[in-house]
């Protein structure tokens, strides 16, 4: 069977600007469907919390959602579900944003209710106090009384990191959460909510000059403040191999975690052979991993590689994990997976990899990565990162050509850098009584 043609560039259109506040302003017009995204991307994320005040960019995250000058508690909800469009918010390492969707005839509204919480958010007592009842229900739901919560992406950092800006818990500690102050979200406010410090992002159905006229209007006379440059969140590369055990009375089985630091995102011609070499070993029956563990062995009932704490390869500065998790059966000891895991990478990094399977491979993340960028919160979402992440809006083009170009020997350079004696592994045990 012949190779599929190599992935080429895309052709969304992207204009660009930015205002006198330094807001940096996105704009991709597509005219095929009535629909609009819009999205705003603080610098800002877990990474960036203080000491003593872990979660607390997720907690902000809440607060936004709380009012502002001309917008009530709760009422952006209600603009945006009356005008027949959906809205979120997330936080991530290094990054906070929120979006909508709407008819593309509600555009300005959009813009309006985006800008009047980027000029001020209502600061009550209340409504702290309400959203860190919220944010802790939510760890409950999702983390504290759920199998497997919280594992590997809140575990496995302090294991595989040194500093608190790595290692500390971005979801929080109750104990912090209920330390946070009115004056400790003014100050996050004025540091990290300021006009220079976001990406504003229109996608859809719209007409560039008037959107343009519409984020003068209500963006342009909100006032600058000074940005500090994001800091470096680097650390010395692991010498000794890391183990770890995390106790789980919920989870049916045991399972582990292995992680690997990457090299810095930023270099994408470094970094992209390892996201390829994530999919090589876990992704579809063919995969070196599956294939090994799951069909051959059969020592697993669960397998995942990614590269990112969150799961996206894309959204995070230096340094991002690369991680291999596995659920296995009691009967089965962590040390029989982990050297059949260490045999099939040290396999590849030797034996190589044929170019009909990295095409393979890369046909597959292109094919996915096309699927998520063609609704316009897809495209809108991916052009933000990349601007707030590289400065360069222009890769959600480029993604699809740089993924083709990884070479099999350069995902197995990546693979002989997975070593024993450079990784984290942590084995999560079951204390519920079950087997």
């Amino acid at each position: 069977m012949p190779l599929a043609a190599p992935a080429r560039d895309l052709s969304y259109a992207i204009e660009r600007a930015t205002l006198d506040n330094g807001l940096r302003v996105l704009v991709l017009p597509d005219s095929t469907s009535p629909v609009i995204a819009v999205a705003v991307y603080y610098d800002v994320g877990m990474r960036s919390e203080p000491e003593g005040r872990t979660g607390f960019a997720h907690l902000f995250e809440h607060l936004m959602f709380q009012g502002s000058d001309n917008v009530g508690k709760t009422e952006h909800f209600t603009y945006v579900q009356g005008a027949g469009g959906y809205l979120n918010g997330s936080t991530h390492v290094d990054y906070t944003n929120y979006y909508e969707v709407l008819p593309s005839s509600a555009t300005e509204l959009a813009i309006f209710l985006e800008a009047d919480r980027m000029r001020s958010i209502a600061l009550s007592q209340d409504n702290l106090d309400n959203q860190v009842a919220v944010v802790q229900n939510e760890i409950r739901v999702n983390v504290q009384n759920r199998p497997y919560g919280g594992f590997p992406w809140l575990t496995m950092p302090p294991l595989l990191f040194d500093s608190f800006a790595n290692s500390h818990d971005g979801y929080g500690s109750f104990v912090d959460l209920e330390a946070a102050t009115i004056g400790d979200a003014s100050s996050f406010f004025k540091r990290y909510y300021a006009p220079g410090n976001a990406v504003l992002t229109i996608a859809g159905d719209v007409d560039p000059k008037q959107v343009m006229a519409w984020v003068k209007q209500h963006f342009g006379d909100i006032p600058g403040r000074k940005v500090a440059k994001p800091p470096r969140f680097s650390e010395p590369p692991l010498t000794s191999e890391r183990r770890g055990v995390v106790e789980d009375a919920l989870a049916p089985s045991p399972a582990l975690a292995m992680a690997w630091r990457t090299p810095d995102p930023a270099k994408l011609t470094n970094y992209l052979p390892y996201v390829v070499l994530a999919e090589v070993l876990t992704d579809g029956d063919s995969s070196r991993l599956q294939e090994r563990l799951v069909l051959q062995d059969r020592i697993v009932t669960f397998l995942q590689g990614y590269v990112g704490v969150m799961g996206d390869p894309i959204d995070a500065r230096d340094p991002t994990p690369f991680f291999l998790v596995v659920h296995y059966p009691a009967e089965v000891t962590a040390d029989t997976i982990i050297g059949a895991i260490d045999e099939e990478i040290e396999r590849l990094a030797s034996d190589g990899i044929t170019e009909e399977e990295v095409q393979r491979t890369v046909a597959r993340m292109v094919s996915r990565y096309l699927r998520e960028v063609d609704p316009v919160l897809g495209r809108a979402t991916h052009a933000s990162v990349f601007e707030q992440q590289r400065g360069r809006a222009e890769l959600l083009n480029e993604l699809p050509g740089l993924l083709a170009a990884v070479t099999p020997k350069q995902v197995m350079a990546a693979a002989a850098t997975l070593g024993r004696d450079n990784r984290a592994v942590q084995e999560l045990r079951p204390t519920g009584g079950r087997s």
